[in-house]
Parts: C-alpha cells; sequence; structure tokens
C-alpha cells in the first residue's frame, strides 16, 4: 500500500504519466544505455571504479526509460521507475533496485573498498538487466502496450 500510495503522489504531481509511445524517445533511451555500459566499461579499464559503477546502473536506469517510452508512460521518478518494473510489467526488479543502491552508497560515501570484482559483477549485470529487458520491449506489441496503459490506470 505503501508503494501506491507514492505511486500516486507522482501521478497526482504529474510525474508519472500516460503520454504518446514514442519509438524516437525509446531509441534514444537504448542509445543512451549503450555508451553508458561502453562508458563503464572504458572507467573500469582505467581504475575509475566509482564512475563505472555509476553508469552501470545508469545503463539499466536508460534501458528501464526505454521500456517506457515503447509503452507510452513517462516517469521521473528513478524509484518509481523500478516500482513500476514489478508492479505493472510484473519483471523481477531486484538487480535495477541493488544497482540503484550501489550507486548511491558509491556515489556519496568515503567508507567503502571497491574491487574490480564488484565492478565486473556491476557489469555483468547491466548487461543481463539490458538484454532481459530488451528482448521484453522488441516482444511489446500494440495490444500488450494497451493491456499496460490500462493496467497503470488501475493500479493508481
Amino acid at each position: 500500500m505503501k508503494k501506491i500510495n507514492f505511486l500516486n503522489k507522482l501521478l497526482k504531481e504529474k510525474k508519472i504519466e500516460i503520454v504518446e509511445p514514442s519509438e524516437e524517445i525509446k531509441k534514444s533511451c537504448l542509445k543512451k544505455s549503450e555508451s553508458s555500459l561502453e562508458s563503464a566499461k572504458i572507467l573500469l579499464e582505467n581504475d575509475k571504479f566509482e564512475e563505472s559503477i555509476a553508469l552501470s546502473y545508469y545503463s539499466m536506469y536508460h534501458m528501464l526509460t526505454a521500456l517506457f517510452f515503447k509503452a507510452g508512460i513517462k516517469c521521473e521518478n528513478h524509484l518509481a521507475s523500478i516500482i513500476l518494473l514489478k508492479e505493472l510489467f510484473n519483471i523481477n526488479n531486484a538487480d535495477i533496485l541493488s544497482a540503484k543502491t550501489e550507486r548511491i552508497d558509491k556515489q556519496y560515501y568515503v567508507d567503502f573498498n571497491i574491487t574490480v570484482r564488484e565492478v565486473m559483477a556491476s557489469i555483468k549485470m547491466a548487461e543481463s538487466f539490458n538484454n532481459n529487458l530488451l528482448d521484453f520491449i522488441s516482444r511489446l506489441n500494440n495490444d500488450k502496450i494497451k493491456y499496460y496503459r490500462e493496467r497503470l490506470n488501475t493500479l493508481m
């Protein structure tokens, strides 16, 4: 219930909206996702671990945003987007939620030590998440898009 109240608040603030599906914005988000993941790998090679962790997360987030624009949903809140992935699309959101937490921890706090192994795991997790979501996006047809848009209305 707490999640639904949070989502309803964002809906009233127009931070979550049903919009026209956009192939153009979806493609732009896919490019951002790919670029973020490539950058995460370059940063890893150059021992910039914090930044690599952050871009691994953003790669996942941009892929999620691509899904939303394919379905005609705009969401301006990261946590709400992650919640909607599970509540609306019934897709496991554990990896992107974990990546978000890691990004925050690594970017804002100093009492940690990041290993190469952790960064590599973060990149692998982003690759897997992105591949799964890209497959889901590719199977979205007009009937499914209509279903998810109606489901968002009933969820709220």
